[in-house]
This record gives C-alpha cells, structure tokens and sequence, in this order.
C-alpha cells in the first residue's frame, strides 16, 4: 500500500516545493504558508479566528492543477480541514477550511505551537462537537512570496508574536 500523502505526480511539484507565502484573505485573515516537499507544509496563523496557532510538519495532498497553480489539501489533529488552490502567477488563493464546531465555540483553544500539544488537539477534536462545521470559503491575496528551497526549518520557526516588527507586511 502506498503512502496517503505521497504526491500523486511529485515531479510536477519541483518548481512549488520551496515556495514561501504570506497571504490575506478577503475578511482580513492573514497566514503564511511554507511548502516544505512534495506532502509536507508549514504555517503559521497571524490574524483571524486562530491568529497566533503554527504548525510544522503538517502532512498534506499536494497536487499541480496547471502551471502555477497548485492544490493543498490537509486534515488537522483538531478535526480542522483545510483545502487551498494557490495561483502564483495571479498571485491569488482561494481557501476553503471546515472547522468543527469544537474550534468554532473556542477558537482559542487551538492557538498554539500545535506539534507540542498533538495530544490535546485530539482530544479535544475527540470530545467534540464536530458538526455542524464552520465553513470558512474565501479569496485571498498573496502578498509575499519567495522561494526558500526544501525542508528549511527556519521558514517557520516561531509563533507570530516572536516575529520582528512588519514581517507579515511585507510585499514584493
């Protein structure tokens, strides 16, 4: 049996793999999103219903849609679904994440380092509820992005408080 997170088509993701993005959705939520390889990301959550939540070492679905156009797609500890198309030559990002309503009612209690409390986010996805689920479908820009190259463990390294002042403004 093959591994569920393996790409489908991981020759077609060598020009995404590397790629460092800092984008705002339409509501005004800000996140940065860091494609580690070919089924492994990155992120960390500057504003929003979660603002100040990162993560490393998320396993993901990664697939290339057209060139420059790609699609993340992962599945959470909190129960959290997350699926991203990300169009670099429009610079544009459409997210779609479904939120169980455990997160929904107390958002704050995923806001966090998530790798050093795995545990917790379980069981709180365990307790539940799950549904109905907080369907967030929206538009973003993206603001920022570079090339860092695969599996740089500096691209994420601290929660968004630690980060110099204007980081997640920047533009290019």
């Amino acid at each position: 049996m093959s591994d569920p997170f393996e790409s489908t088509k991981p020759e077609e993701l060598v020009d995404f793999v590397g790629t460092h993005m800092i984008y705002t959705y339409d509501n005004g939520w800000q996140y940065e999103l860091y494609v580690k390889d070919e089924r492994t990301v990155d992120y960390r959550i500057h504003s929003g219903m979660v603002g100040g939540r990162w993560v490393r070492d998320q396993a993901a679905h990664i697939v290339r849609l057209s060139p420059e156009v790609y699609k993340i797609s992962w599945d959470e500890p909190t129960g959290t679904c997350v699926s991203v198309s990300v169009n670099l030559k429009a610079r544009k990002l459409h997210g779609v994440i479904f939120f169980p309503q455990w997160v929904a009612q107390a958002p704050e209690k995923t806001v966090c380092f998530q790798n050093e409390h795995l545990g917790q986010m379980r069981a709180y996805r365990d307790a539940g509820p799950t549904y109905p689920k907080l369907v967030v479908d929206e538009f973003a820009t993206l603001t920022f992005i570079e090339n860092r190259g695969a599996h740089d463990e500096s691209v994420i390294a601290c929660p968004p408080s630690e980060l110099p002042p204007g980081y997640a403004a920047r533009r290019n």
